[in-house]
């Protein structure tokens, strides 16, 4: 291999979030992968601007998510979404400022009552998320390189060879990689390359980014709002706080079928429609940058093209309301990224990497179609009011804003299915209302139910115990026959990472109430539930059958397509 050509078992294309983020989890199942980003760094506009709870359980799982939320802490008392037919002023007079701090971790019963995991969800702004995420790829061995473009791509049945090249030096290299994943955004160049096409109602409005400096922390403190609606005959578009301080975004609307474009709008011009929509006349407001964008719904048709997978915006592109594109994109990568370590290690057939497809591609359509719901015809957020149609598109994405609003099917080789009957696979135990509406119940293809419990006197979720390899949670009775079961299974599969726990009194893992995970999976207390790496039911067995050791091998063989 010539000193120009490197190799290395997945290529990432894109370094936004979706990109940084498999690179985190590639490294975090122990595989290397070469990150490459056209962009000389990181982003410095505030697009994606939450983190839903799922993904924030995400990063739990590697060890991020209080630096996650460290990094967005200015964001956490921005609260609702308000519509102004005048100004930000005159709607911010109207509003009386809070007397509690919102940013505080004070939680009322109902909120306690309602949470279905061991994380909230959090804002922070792309620009405050991405410089987290390089820094934590880059200490677990992660390979960036930025301002390095992919020119070109080929692959065969073995697999992928791509050119890259420095955009400052001009320098060519050749990467061959066995698989690799493109996170490089809406605009994906590779596929254009591979011309894939994609389906949904296509653009739906055009705004400009305009991110600007303006002193507005008097104004909006203890009033600190999501989303600004401005709706002026002068100017219309949505204000989003950065840091509730002095750093704002205003999307402006702007309508080509008037001839307007662009560059109809100069820094000045932006500066004299951002103090009408303020309603400060002399304020003083620094342009920072100007990006037009536009709210659209595309998602691709197939997810992988042999060797190559589509993660993020380059799959599914959707309107930011609801909060679901980043989040989206980085569920793909967690989905992806421990299906190519069982391959890449030779734990698992190919044929796995298919799942991916069938788990991830319906996730993503459903929310790139959900978060065009609360939009108007402009592209912009509808207020939530009593409309039909507009309360239509809000329950629509309302369910799926935690993170949690889907069950992967067992179309998916690696979800088992059980017998429903005669309950349609619905337990009659589901431990609370909240988890059962998200079908977070125990059955094969929901995330896993999280129960506050002790490990080694320690408060810990038990999803805390899931992350790398495939976890067997087992019921208060059923502890031997399971454990012998599984070392007898790891002889058949080597190099599979598979451990199992007791969670009932005085076991490994011992819940605050007596039957409580029992009652929240759905088994009996010989029963058990078989979790994948990325925290989904796998499989569940509600008792223990007679021959545990042949059901779970069985099982097994199964999920990793041999």
């Amino acid at each position: 291999m010539s000193a120009d050509t490197i190799h290395t078992p997945v290529l990432i294309v894109g370094g936004g979030i979706v990109g940084l983020s498999a690179s985190l989890f590639l490294s975090h199942h122990g595989i290397h992968s070469l990150l490459v980003e056209r962009h000389a760094s990181t982003s410095i506009h505030p697009r994606a601007r939450s983190v839903n709870a799922r993904t924030m359980e995400i990063f739990r799982s590697i060890g991020l998510s209080e630096l996650v939320r460290q990094a967005g802490v200015s964001l956490a008392p921005s609260k609702g979404i308000h519509h102004s037919n005048e100004s930000l002023k005159s709607l911010m007079e109207t509003k009386p400022r809070r007397q509690v701090d919102l940013s505080t971790n004070s939680r009322g019963w109902l909120v306690k009552w309602a949470q279905i995991g061991p994380e909230d969800g959090t804002f922070v702004t792309q620009d405050m998320l991405e410089p987290v995420l390089v820094k934590a790829a880059g200490e677990r061995e992660g390979d960036l390189r930025f301002y390095t473009e992919c020119a070109e791509i080929k692959q065969d049945e073995k697999k992928v060879t791509a050119s890259i090249r420095n955009r400052e030096t001009g320098k060519t290299t050749t990467v061959i990689a066995d698989y690799l994943i493109a996170a490089d955004g809406a605009n994906s160049r590779i596929r254009s390359q591979l011309d894939v096409p994609t389906t949904g109602r296509g653009t739906m409005g055009y705004l400009l980014n305009i991110l600007f400096e303006a002193d507005l922390k008097e104004l909006v403190d203890k009033r600190e709002f999501s989303l600004c609606v401005i709706d002026r005959p002068e100017v219309t578009g949505i204000l989003t706080s950065i840091n509730n301080s002095d750093r704002w975004v205003f999307h402006l609307s702007y309508d080509p079928s008037q001839n307007e474009k662009p560059e109809d709008f100069p820094p000045e011009r932006c500066q004299e429609l951002l103090r009408i929509a303020i309603g400060i006349p002399d304020i003083k407001i620094k342009i920072v940058s100007i990006l037009p964008w536009q709210p659209s719904v595309r998602v691709m048709t197939k997810l992988q093209h042999g060797r190559i997978f589509f993660a993020g915006d380059a799959a599914h592109q959707m309107p930011p309301y609801g909060g679901q594109g980043a989040n989206t994109g980085i569920s793909d990568a967690y989905n992806l990224a421990w299906k190519l370590s069982l391959v890449l290690k030779a734990v698992a057939h190919p044929r796995l990497l298919q799942t991916y497809d069938a788990e991830r591609l319906s996730v993503g359509k459903a929310a790139a179609e959900a978060s065009a719901g609360p939009a108007d015809d402009r592209g912009l957020i509808s207020p939530f009011k009593l409309d039909w149609k507009i309360l239509r598109g809000w329950s629509k994405i309302l369910p799926l804003a935690s993170g949690f609003g889907y069950v992967y099917s067992s179309e998916s080789s690696a979800v088992i299915e059980e017998n429903t009957w005669p309950l349609a696979g619905v337990t009659w135990k589901a431990w609370n209302a909240p988890s059962l509406l998200h079908s977070l119940d125990g059955r094969p293809g929901s995330r896993a139910p999280h129960v506050w419990a002790e490990r080694d006197g320690k408060p810990i979720s038990t999803l805390d115990v899931v992350g790398k390899g495939f976890v067997l949670l087992i019921g208060s009775e059923g502890n031997d026959a399971w454990t012998e079961a599984i070392e007898q299974v790891k002889l058949k599969f080597r190099g599979m990472d598979l451990v199992g726990y007791c969670v009932g009194p005085n076991a490994d893992i011992a819940p605050k109430r007596y039957k409580e995970w029992e009652i929240a999976a759905g088994i009996s207390s010989n029963g058990a539930l078989l979790i994948r790496p990325d925290g989904f039911v796998a499989w569940r067995q509600r008792r223990r059958p007679a021959d545990t050791r042949g059901v779970l091998e069985e099982t097994i063989k199964k999920i990793l397509c041999l």
